[in-house]
């Protein structure tokens, strides 16, 4: 029966503990004396502070014992254990376990267990049927002809046959569930798509029995170009959700030249091009126009006297 009270001389010789814990940890890992614990009759625990920054919270354990009716202490072992707030390494898991989508690269070997539920056997052809199956005794005086081993296995390699292992029925639900969640009719995407991929022309139909549920996407603009899509997803670029209507030709440019009215000015005339365009047009007025007031000859450089006639002056003789 293991006691709880320390041995009194195992327990006084801490001295004998510290020296022991330097020379297994060095000096510059150990702290000071933290207690003592019981492990058994005459077998006691010193418990020294641990420096390393690394080890924060660990304790250096040296257990010491004596044998019965002895006065001399011994040293049984010194080891680094962790305390009560000490950083502790996660529990270990398998690598199996640990693994996630992703984590291979190149050269990695993922080996499958031989009693993966996701697979099952395949018809290899190595097996004869049993007894009184069709095929397992021939009958007599007919005359069978057997195929080649190559072209029974070109045939099974066809067929998909010839696979020591397929997929069994748990695996193909596994890899649906996957499927439909990364790219099913509930993701957000699919929700705001204006179609479904079952009536896109860039699905790409897939054989098998998740053909009714799944097919490829092969539009390059998709976000789920090259996966294998459920045909409840969607997205904007479905074939036949918005047809892009043809640009607009533009009519022909017709040339439109003023040929019988005056230039118009493409900006208002300055006050000195309007003065001297009005000096122009008194001065035009003066020579070449005829003005016919009242008494006038109508003709322009000619007096209107009382005697005149004709338009010509004639002077007294």
């Amino acid at each position: 029966m293991r006691s709880r009270t320390p041995d009194r001389l195992c327990a006084e010789a801490v001295d004998v503990a510290l020296a022991v814990t330097l020379e297994a940890a060095g000096p510059q890992s150990v702290g000071a004396h933290l207690g003592v614990a019981a492990e058994g009759d005459r077998v006691v625990t010193h418990f020294f502070a641990c420096t390393e920054p690394a080890y924060r919270g660990w304790r250096w354990a040296t257990t010491l014992t004596r044998a019965s009716r002895a006065k001399a202490v011994t040293v049984d072992e010194t080891v680094l254990l962790p305390g009560a707030d000490s950083i502790l390494a996660p529990e270990w898991v398998p690598w199996s376990e640990r693994l996630r989508p992703g984590d291979m690269g190149p050269g990695d070997l993922l080996p499958t267990e031989a009693d993966d539920l996701r697979l099952e056997p395949g018809w290899t052809g190595d097996d004869e049927p049993p007894a009184g199956e069709p095929g397992a005794d021939a009958e007599e005086g007919v005359d069978l002809v057997v195929p080649s081993v190559a072209t029974i296995g070109s045939i099974a390699g066809q067929l998909g046959l010839g696979r020591p292992r397929v997929l069994s029925r748990y695996g193909l639900h596994a890899a649906a569930d996957r499927w439909d969640e990364q790219f099913g009719p509930k993701t957000a995407m699919a929700q705001a798509a204006p179609a479904n991929c079952v009536s896109c022309g860039f699905l790409v139909p897939i054989t098998g029995s998740l053909s009714q549920a799944f097919g490829i996407c092969a539009n390059e603009f998709s976000p789920a170009d090259g996966h294998v899509v459920s045909l409840g997803y969607g997205c904007g670029g479905h074939s036949e959700a918005a047809v892009m209507p043809r640009p607009p030709q533009p009519a022909p440019m017709v040339l439109d030249e003023l040929h019988d009215t005056d230039p118009l000015s493409l900006r208002p005339a300055a006050a000195g091009d309007a003065a001297a365009t009005g000096g122009s047009a008194a001065g035009q007025a003066s020579d070449g126009a005829d003005p016919a007031g009242p008494g006038g000859s109508g003709r322009s450089g000619a007096s209107a006297g009382p005697g005149s006639s004709g338009g010509e002056d004639h002077g007294p003789s």
